[in-house]
């Protein structure tokens, strides 16, 4: 079966970065656009960023443009995101997705698989 599985997730101070990664299994990774999504406290969960099968395109939300960025290995099936710059806003739980799309794909409803998530915590 199809496994996403995050890791990376911390407590950081605001200003800091982390490095997120997404290992995937169970599917032909490089067939797949990946993304990243965000859900706070009380909060709907929201795009974040979103790369292409082969990782030549990327898509970010304005809210993290300059300060994230997603890339992909598709040798390890592994998809990634530079979160630089953190600010206490950014707190959430932070799952990635793959999507069997081509085109750039920025709701929930246009993925396919979903993992658990990590937790990014940021404080002042």
């Amino acid at each position: 079966q199809v496994q996403l599985v995050e890791s990376g997730g911390g407590l950081v101070q605001a200003g800091g970065s982390l490095r997120l990664s997404c290992a995937a299994s169970g599917l032909t990774f490089s067939t797949f656009r990946m993304g990243w999504f965000r859900q706070a406290p009380g909060k709907e969960r929201e795009f974040v960023a979103t790369i292409s099968r082969s990782g030549g395109t990327t898509y970010n939300a304005d809210s993290v443009k300059g300060r994230f960025t997603i890339s992909r290995d598709n040798a390890k099936n592994t998809v990634y995101l530079q979160l630089n710059s953190l600010k206490p806003e950014d707190t959430a739980v932070y799952y990635c997705a793959a999507s069997g799309l081509a085109r750039p794909a920025v709701t929930t409803r246009n993925y396919d698989y979903w993992g658990q998530g990590t937790q990014v915590t940021v404080s002042l």
